[in-house]
């Protein structure tokens, strides 16, 4: 199981007026960490995947989050990332983020979906299988 750890600072503008990170930032940054996991497992920035694959995208189709620290403005954290599971046109995809000191702050789950342009109507997308030599990059890392 591939695992990457993507590095943050909690800035000003992710916090609410008490100072502590309004939640739906968490998931601003889960998504940033996934990002950089794929990167780290195929060499490519999302721009490049979503051209090299020529997918819409890989949109959340269900997420949730269990919070068990608050971050504050100014706090470092590290956010270990990893594909639980991956299925036919969908994989989950669960993230630890940890404060600096090592405590476990929050845990996300999300699941995702492989998504193409629908060649019937392009405003719209649909579904795609994985491609095999995606899932090889995690395989072989």
């Amino acid at each position: 199981m591939l695992v990457h750890h993507y590095g943050a600072t909690i800035e000003w503008g992710m916090c609410d007026p008490a100072g502590i990170v309004f939640y739906p930032r968490y998931f601003e940054l889960f998504d940033n960490s996934l990002a950089a996991l794929f990167k780290h497992a195929t060499g490519l920035n999302k721009f490049q995947m979503l051209h090299k694959w020529n997918i819409a995208g890989f949109p959340s189709v269900e997420t949730r989050a269990k919070f068990s620290r608050p971050c504050r403005f100014g706090d470092v954290v590290t956010i270990a990332t990893h594909i639980a599971e991956f299925r036919r046109s969908s994989f989950s995809i669960e993230h630890r983020l940890m404060h600096q000191d090592g405590a476990l702050a929050v845990e996300g789950f999300d699941t995702r979906v492989w998504t193409v342009r629908d060649p019937d109507d392009p405003t719209r997308i649909k579904s795609a299988p994985l491609p095999e030599d995606l899932l090889k990059c995690f395989r072989d890392t």
